[in-house]
C-alpha cells in the first residue's frame, strides 16, 4: 500500500474476494489468462504442441458441432459475425482424414 494507493477488495464472483492496487497488474483479469493455464496444463501432462485460445475455440466449436448444435449457434456463442468464420474453427474433418490415413497398412 505504498504511497498512499488505496486497497479495494473485487468479488471475483465464487465467493473469493481479492486485493489489488490501482494501476496493479491482475494476472487473472488478463485476456489469455485462460490460454496461459492451458499450456501449463498441456505441459505438465507431456503435451508438447503449441497451444492457444484458436486451438481452445475450435475444440468447443468443433465438440459443440458434433454434439448435434448448429453452426448458426455456434456462430452466435463464439461472437463471429458469419457463419463462415466459424466453419474456419470445425475440425470436424481433420478427424474424418485422420480416419482415412489410418486405413494405409503397408
Amino acid at each position: 500500500m505504498g504511497n498512499g494507493a488505496h486497497r479495494y477488495s473485487a468479488s471475483l464472483g465464487r465467493g473469493h474476494q481479492h486485493e489489488f492496487e490501482p494501476g496493479a497488474v491482475d494476472h487473472a483479469a488478463r485476456p489469455d489468462a485462460g490460454a496461459r493455464q492451458g499450456r501449463r496444463r498441456a505441459a505438465a501432462a507431456g503435451i508438447a504442441t503449441k497451444l492457444g485460445n484458436p486451438s481452445f475455440r475450435a475444440t468447443g466449436i468443433t465438440a459443440y458441432l458434433k454434439n448435434g448444435g448448429t453452426l448458426e449457434k455456434a456462430a452466435a456463442m463464439a461472437n463471429h459475425a458469419s457463419t463462415r468464420t466459424t466453419q474456419l474453427y470445425d475440425r470436424r474433418r481433420d478427424e474424418l482424414s485422420l480416419d482415412e490415413v489410418e486405413r494405409i497398412v503397408i
